[in-house]
């Protein structure tokens, strides 16, 4: 299985650009496949087409325009006045703002399907803490509906209704009775007006968004224009719910009200607060109240996340036409509520919801405008909720309870959802009033935004490498988070209470959990501060291996150095864990430590190695005060182990010994086979490998300094995603390759590194199209997230010597066995050599490919850069089944890497990177 680990994921990830999918593989769910780059759609799914206005801008703007702007505009303005009313308006738009940034974040942190907000959560943090937001969210949807259905019934009875008080003399078209239980009869009847729509035809509803989106702007601009051309009237105020006492004690209640056109005696009056009795329920009116009304023309900002799998790029059309919605509403809210204020009396306000069809050109023109809204409104939300309950059943959160909403008809409706979510809606409109039910909704939405915002802040705080989102400013996603955090801590401090069992071991949570070898801390200092940058706050380990049998010893003597190296980790400000091993051998203590590092889920699942070779060691700490030159025993002979508190580390050896994980205090004691060992056990444990060369002149403040700070492009971070030993492979999607991507990704998104320009170099031969080869991995790039340049390679000439090396042998041939000898290869002829060992490891390169060659390939990386980079990434191929080619091996990656600076060999052997959200 490990073997065919990388060639699994080359055959998924080579069809990133191929328009059908092929295989049983390319059709499973992205659960089977995470690392697949890109959720492949079945031929039964329709094809997404909606483009940001009709999918995103039509909705949102539907949602929210509804029952607050033609019905409740002038109960915020009459109670608050228009100082309070601004005040809530900004307090709201900021609340929806900040989740409209935590939805832009995730929405273009990879591919998107059907689901909105719920999908987005629940596959960015996992289905049980997006259980728990869809839930909300589902009741919060059922409570919406029934606020449109009532507001729609109040439109209604307003304008056709029967006056309650027997004093007042009904109109011609007042006809129809009026009291709570017909009211409920009305809501009842356009509750299953929804219903029928839902269950029969809801394509119907999504084809007339449009027009109905059309018929409310329509109405709008009728209403803007009113206020201009309509002059000064008188307007009958409709009569409370309650009639005066019998007694005549009590309050008079005015029966008329003036539209006094813009008058400054009008608009002063309606500056201040103002609060009074709601005419509707009877109950007193504060700030809070009013706000929970108000609130509910905020509430529609998700309508366009809801459409997510009818989109043509969810990614991209989500973001741009929530956030355009959301501008528009806020400048129209705002503008009518100074209109209304600088034109209506406050009694006009507070005691006739419905006073702008009394002050339009035409009456029939706002009756239009909410009914259409309304209504649009109410099935939006049915749909909606009966959509994120099937999403719920169907991710068995709740076992048997949810069981039966799994059920769909032949063209996939939820009926069943749709039925349960009908019959809550209709429990809700029990309640009878809007207002009673508008403060339990606008709850519902706020602790559904409180949610949205802390999934977000949860995933900045837990610094996931794959949580890259492309919609964002490089501070905006945590600041806002966290002052929303600060009103919901509550939350916060139950969420952080199921974070260890809610973050399973799934890729898109994976992160560096590092194991450095350090044999002196004098010369790897470099590598040490590098290696920090990378681990993006997963666990750091900084290993060494101690020779010696303790059986022979007369006390521990590593005890005695872990003051020197906890030492170490403070000067060098660094967040590590020190685990030092006593071993009979390197290899041995090695195998040690990847076993017995980490705890629980946090454990080692990459190695670093320093490189070996002959280059001599500098000493690196000899400046600091902290660490003395001087050599002192591991332990005392006598068996005193009374040492001082600081255990002096051992100078470093002559240049004839090995540097970094060359050299184990004795520096003769590991040779270039236990060398590559190592690295074959660390691939059979499944750990990542990472062989670094020359880090001991890295200096990373000197590195990062540049005349200007916040400019890029002054530091360099070169990615070679190809095995150049392998010039017969030209693949860059195979599980090593993204390896390099997601390791070099990570440094470009640590804050001292993002000013560096990532450089990707594309080799290619003669015959390849280059600027197809340069789309298509541009493409891969943009599905990754990873900002970098492409720039293509020639490489004809050098692939050229190899297969002059080959004998004339084109690269088409099969080649030699893997546990050919040389010998052999010279007395018999080509055998065939297996598709899995070809793509997977090293075998038969350790005699193909010649110096030569890897000479040529060291001259041309390192002529491709006209600025040294800061550090080059390099693929490292697997070392050979046959251990007698481990010299060879080591070879060729010793010319592959001859003075190119600092340098990270890298072999990546699980999937750690996705499109998938």
């Amino acid at each position: 299985m490990t073997e065919r680990t990388p060639l699994l994921n080359y055959r998924l990830l080579s069809s990133v650009n191929e328009s059908e999918p092929r295989g049983a593989a390319a059709s499973q769910a992205p659960e089977q496949l995470p690392d697949s780059p890109r959720r492949r759609s079945s031929p039964q799914q329709q094809p997404k087409k909606l483009s940001v206005f009709f999918g995103v801008v039509v909705p949102t703007l539907l949602s929210m325009f509804s029952v607050v702007l033609f019905l409740r505009i002038g109960f915020v303005v009459g109670h608050a006045g228009l100082y309070q009313s601004i005040v809530m308006f900004l307090v709201a738009y900021f609340i929806i703002s900040m989740t409209v940034l935590s939805v832009c974040a995730i929405s273009t942190n990879g591919a998107l399907d059907a689901g909105g907000a719920y999908y987005m959560i629940s596959r960015a943090l996992g289905p049980e803490f997006g259980g728990s937001i869809g839930l909300m969210f589902f009741l919060a949807n059922v409570c919406g509906s029934a606020l449109y259905v009532l507001g729609l019934v109040e439109a209604i009875v307003s304008t056709f209704g029967i006056p309650e008080d027997p004093n007042v003399v009904p109109s011609a078209h007042q006809v129809l009775p009026s009291g709570y239980w017909w009211s409920l009869l009305y809501a009842t009847g356009v509750a299953l007006v929804c219903l029928l729509v839902c269950l029969v035809g809801a394509h119907i509803y999504a084809k007339a968004t449009f027009i109905i989106f059309l018929v409310v702007i329509f109405v709008l601009i009728m209403i803007f224009i009113s206020f201009f051309v309509v002059g000064a009237k008188t307007i009958t105020l409709p009569s409370p719910s309650s009639s005066n006492p019998p007694n005549g004690t009590g309050p008079v209640l005015p029966t008329t009200a003036n539209f006094t056109g813009f008058k400054l005696e009008t608009l002063l009056g309606n500056l201040y607060a103002g609060y009074t009795s709601d005419y509707t329920t009877g109950k007193m009116m504060s700030f809070a109240t009013v706000f929970a009304v108000m609130f509910n023309g905020c509430t529609g900002i998700m309508a366009g996340s809801n459409m997510s799998g009818d989109l043509k790029n969810p990614s991209y059309s989500i973001p741009r036409g929530t956030v355009t919605a959301v501008i528009f509403t806020f400048i129209i809210y705002n503008l009518l509520s100074l209109l209304v204020a600088c034109s209506c009396d406050r009694v006009l306000l507070q005691r006739d919801y419905s006073f702008l069809r009394a002050i339009n050109i035409w009456d029939p023109f706002v009756i239009i405008g909410v009914y259409s809204s309304t209504l649009s409104a109410a099935m939006s939300n049915l749909i909606g909720a009966s959509r994120i309950l099937y999403a719920l059943a169907r991710d068995d959160l709740f076992g048997k309870v949810l069981s039966l909403a799994k059920r769909t008809s032949h063209s996939g409706n939820p009926w069943v959802s749709v039925l349960m979510s009908w019959f809550l809606v209709q429990l809700v409109l029990f309640s009878g009033k809007l207002n009673t039910i508008a403060s339990i909704v606008t709850i519902f939405f706020l602790l559904v935004y409180a949610a949205v915002d802390l999934a977000c802040l949860a995933l900045e705080w837990a610094s996931a490498p794959n949580f890259r989102y492309t919609y964002r400013t490089d501070t905006h996603t945590h600041r806002h988070t966290i002052c929303f955090f600060c009103c919901f801590f509550y939350t916060l401090t139950f969420y952080i209470c199921l974070w260890g069992r809610l973050l399973k071991d799934h890729i898109k949570f994976w992160r560096p959990q590092i194991l450095l070898m350090v044999s002196n801390p004098r010369s790897s200092v470099g590598l040490i501060t590098f290696i920090n940058d990378i681990k993006k706050s997963g666990l750091y380990v900084l290993g060494h291996v101690q020779l010696g049998d303790l059986s022979t010893l007369p006390s521990d003597p590593l005890q005695a150095q872990y003051d020197s190296w906890l030492s170490l980790v403070d000067h060098l400000n660094i967040k590590a864990f020190v685990n030092l091993t006593l071993a009979d051998s390197v290899r041995h203590g090695v195998q040690h430590l990847l076993f017995i590092s980490g705890l629980g889920g946090m454990r080692p699942n990459t190695l670093v190695l320093g490189f070996y070779d002959d280059c001599l060691p500098k000493d690196k700490l000899i400046e600091s005060p902290l660490f003395s030159t001087e050599s002192v025993e591991p332990f005392s002979p006598s068996g005193d182990v009374d040492q001082p508190p600081m255990y002096h580390f051992a100078s470093l050896r002559g240049s004839s010994d090995r540097h970094d994980y060359g050299e184990f205090g004795d520096g003769k004691v590991l040779g270039p086979q236990e060398y590559v060992s190592v690295i074959s056990d660390a691939m059979k444990m499944l750990k990542n490998v990472i062989l670094a060369r020359y880090f001991n002149d890295f200096d990373r403040a000197q590195v990062l300094s540049s005349p200007s700070p916040l400019a890029k492009g002054d530091v360099f971070v070169d990615v070679w995603p190809i095995n150049l030993l392998r010039p017969d492979s030209c693949s860059y999607v195979d599980t090593c390759s993204l390896f390099l991507l997601q390791l070099a990704c990570i440094l470009n998104m640590v804050k001292a590194w993002r000013k560096a320009t990532l450089r990707l170099f594309l080799c290619v031969e003669e015959g390849q199209s280059v600027r197809g080869s340069e789309a298509k991995l541009g493409q891969l790039l943009k599905d990754l997230r990873i900002k970098a340049q492409v720039y293509p390679v020639p490489w004809d000439q050098v692939v050229g010597l190899h297969w002059q090396r080959q004998g004339g042998f084109s690269k088409n041939q099969k080649f030699l066995s893997p546990d050919s000898t040389t010998d052999e290869m010279e007395a018999r002829p080509m055998e065939e050599e297996s598709e899995d060992d070809y793509v997977n490891s090293f075998p038969s390169n350790a005699t193909r490919v010649s110096d030569d060659y890897l000479t040529a390939v060291n001259k041309l990386i390192l002529d491709q850069a006209s600025q040294p980079p800061a550090v080059r990434f390099l693929y490292l191929p697997r070392p050979p089944a046959d251990t007698r080619r481990y010299a060879t091996y080591l070879h060729q990656l010793d010319l592959l890497t001859q003075d190119l600076g600092p340098t990270l060999l890298i072999h990546g052997v699980t999937p750690v990177i996705t499109t998938d959200l």
